[in-house]
């Protein structure tokens, strides 16, 4: 099979839910929603809080664990228009390592937490995740901040 139809990756620490689930996925023209976290592929609440969110969008959702993402991304079929979300930058610096061929991340919710600082009103970064972002970088992916599909891209610096 050829590379999957990734539209785009979105970092939200809140995962699917309105925002995601209806704004992104319709605007982006997303017919699957793949949420990338290995802690909520194995929470029945997380899981099933998702799938109803998606349910109202008519959006097929599937919730996998990082490792599994990279196993069956390459099995998607053409039609699939995918939409990824993940947790952290962390996650998806660890899709990128396993394989998965992600160009683009855009960095959505990321609530504050000792020891983070912001990079603007909904983005809240620590060290850690200012590393994992330089290395998406490294490896070619862009990295920008997007709040909704109609704002403009700023690219982090």
């Amino acid at each position: 099979m050829g590379n999957p139809n990734i539209l785009l990756t979105r970092v939200d620490n809140r995962l699917v839910h309105g925002q995601v689930g209806m704004i992104w996925a319709g605007s982006l023209g997303a017919n699957l929603i793949i949420v990338a976290n290995d802690e909520a592929a194995t929470d029945p609440t997380q899981r099933s809080l998702m799938e109803m969110t998606a349910k109202f969008t008519e959006v097929g959702i599937r919730i996998f664990t990082l490792q599994h993402t990279a196993d069956i991304i390459y099995k998607a079929s053409p039609h699939q228009k995918i939409f990824i979300v993940a947790r952290t930058p962390g996650d998806v610096l660890k899709l990128v390592k396993l394989g998965v061929p992600i160009k683009s991340v855009g960095l959505g919710n990321m609530h504050s937490a000792p020891g983070k600082r912001a990079l603007n009103k909904k983005i809240y970064v620590d060290d850690q995740d200012m590393e994992d972002i330089h290395s998406l970088k490294a490896l070619g992916v862009d990295v920008f901040i997007q709040d909704y599909p109609q704002d403009r891209a700023r690219p982090v610096e």
